[in-house]
């Protein structure tokens, strides 16, 4: 069983990776959407670089054939990207394996795939995409991480250091962050806050 490290950070770009990374972070996606696939590859080269230096480890989003061909050793799926991609090819290939969920039938694909760990989200109201989920909040984590056992549990969804304080006491593993830090005004510091607040879990 893996461990994860209880800062999760969501980066868009090969340039937040270059800028956080160095602070400390252990954990990062790279989370880049409808992107032709010659720039995903830039990205994800100048990803590993950073990553390999710092020893982070990095995850990639959706693009699983792309991340073979680039030797990563991580990849987090989405409900829909799981229902297109060849797991097996995944396994076969050595990369380990994320998978979003936000409700209990998607909780059961989910451990059908034999993830190494599964997101549950969104814990509080987000803004990074319309949900069409409800926040599921602190009660549902606590309840699926006994669903799961040791399955890392992560969780995502409008969380900030202090939410994501919380998440950790109910049982998440891991709490991902996306817009808390980008769209801070000062994303180097609220790294560094985010990493005073989880240390305790690491």
């Amino acid at each position: 069983m893996i461990k994860l490290d209880p800062f999760y950070l969501i980066v868009d770009s090969a340039d937040w990776i270059e800028k956080l990374i160095p602070l400390g972070v252990k954990l990062v996606q790279l989370r880049m959407k409808n992107t032709p696939d010659e720039v995903l590859r830039r990205h994800i080269q100048r990803s590993k670089l950073v990553c390999k230096q710092f020893h982070c480890q990095l995850i990639i989003n959706d693009y699983w054939k792309i991340a073979i061909d680039e030797k990563c050793d991580f990849v987090h799926l989405g409900q829909e990207d799981l229902a297109d991609a060849n797991v097996n090819e995944i396994r076969k290939a050595g990369l380990k394996l994320g998978i979003s969920t936000h409700d209990t039938s998607e909780l059961n694909k989910a451990l059908a795939a034999k993830p190494d760990y599964v997101a549950l989200g969104p814990i509080y109201q987000t803004i990074l995409k319309k949900m069409k989920w409800q926040p599921q909040g602190l009660d549902k984590l606590a309840h699926w991480k006994k669903l799961i056992g040791d399955l890392p549990l992560v969780a995502i969804g409008g969380l900030n250091p202090e939410r994501a304080k919380a998440a950790l006491n109910s049982g998440a593993d891991s709490a991902a962050v996306v817009t808390d830090i980008i769209m801070s005004e000062n994303p180097e510091q609220r790294v560094k806050q985010w990493l005073e607040a989880t240390q305790k879990w690491r």
